[in-house]
């Protein structure tokens, strides 16, 4: 459905040339659900400002339903992007403007009757919950009521593509969760093609299908979020998968030594992957090397029938039982850590 095809963008600041984007390709399936997952300053806003052309490359196309955007005139564009709803991190709604008329403004301007007006916006305020707002003004509404109505407004022409751009970096994580989930709901009600850009590892984890990776305005990989996940070769990528730093129990912390003494058991850090599961690994701990454990904290994640995580293990064997044990791990490619010993 979309073809972007060695887009290229190079801005100016102060006579010094800056590439945002540098030959990046994407195709993206119709009804997919596909994030763009970067740091600051990667280029991910380029890219997708550059599928409905707010930003016009400088070299490449960008083609969507066979159409090649960067050929089509002024007013061939502006037709075409009547199907392309955009979403931004900080609303942009209208505050002297009711939720009804803000949801209604798009329609508005490409001259629909009052009758449709008033249909379609009862449709797309049931869509996103805010039946009972219809008659409120933005600023009595909290950020994610504000961005449902941004949502509805995106909605109103009946895209078959909606762009994200960080649409919930400004909202809180309850309030994150409950933008996503709508996100995805209108994707399976209506079919419509999302895209979405972001740097929050856990918003691609939640709601899209397929993901891609940007670093100084380079495509690194693409694929499944399993795929991604198990790229474990790109130091980018990496940074991203193990954001979330697992902190020991503090009653343990407290204790903990860095060298190993007689009655200590060494903390064993354990980064999973997707060719050995939680439960072989400490099967074969166990029932195989007969090394008694102790689990002491797991974040586990499973993505079809992969497992990605850490475990926290305290390896309770003989000195030598326990050097079997990482043995073990590092024969089967499991990378591990001792933290310390307790």
């Amino acid at each position: 459905m979309i073809e972007i095809k060695n887009i290229s963008k190079t801005f100016y600041q102060k006579k010094q040339a800056f590439k945002a984007l540098d030959q990046v390709s994407l195709n993206i399936d119709k009804g997919d659900i596909v994030g763009i997952i970067g740091f600051s300053g990667a280029g991910k806003s380029t890219l997708i400002r550059t599928v409905n052309l707010l930003e016009r490359p400088d070299e490449g196309q960008v083609i969507i339903n066979g159409k090649n955007f960067t050929q089509l005139s002024s007013k061939q564009l502006a037709e075409e992007r009547k199907k392309i709803g955009m979403i931004f991190q900080h609303f942009n709604l209208l505050s002297s403007r009711t939720v009804f008329d803000n949801i209604a403004l798009p329609l508005e301007l490409d001259h629909s009757s009052k009758d449709q007006i008033h249909k379609k916006v009862n449709e797309l305020l049931k869509i996103v919950g805010l039946e009972d707002k219809a008659n409120d003004y933005p600023r009595s509404l909290s950020g994610g009521q504000k961005q449902r109505v941004a949502i509805a407004r995106a909605l109103a022409n009946d895209p078959h593509l909606l762009l994200c751009d960080e649409a919930t970096s400004a909202l809180d994580p309850v309030t994150t969760q409950s933008i996503l989930q709508l996100l995805k709901d209108i994707n399976l009600r209506l079919g419509i093609t999302i895209l979405l850009i972001t740097h929050e590892m856990e918003v691609i984890k939640s709601v899209c299908n397929h993901v891609a990776v940007i670093d100084k305005g380079k495509l690194l990989a693409k694929g499944t979020l399993s795929e991604i996940i198990s790229n474990r070769e790109n130091p980018v990528i990496q940074q991203f998968i193990n954001s979330d730093v697992m902190t020991l129990p503090q009653e343990l912390n407290n204790r903990l030594q860095k060298e190993p003494q007689d009655g200590l058991f060494p903390l064993v850090e354990i980064e999973l992957n997707e060719n050995i599961s939680v439960e072989q690994i400490l099967s074969a701990l166990y029932n195989e090397h007969k090394i008694p454990y102790k689990l002491l904290k797991a974040d586990v994640e499973y993505f079809g029938n992969s497992n990605f995580g850490k475990l926290l293990l305290q390896l309770q064997g003989e000195a030598e039982e326990n050097q079997k044990a990482i043995y073990y791990f590092n024969q089967n490619k499991i990378q591990n850590t001792v933290k310390g010993y307790a």
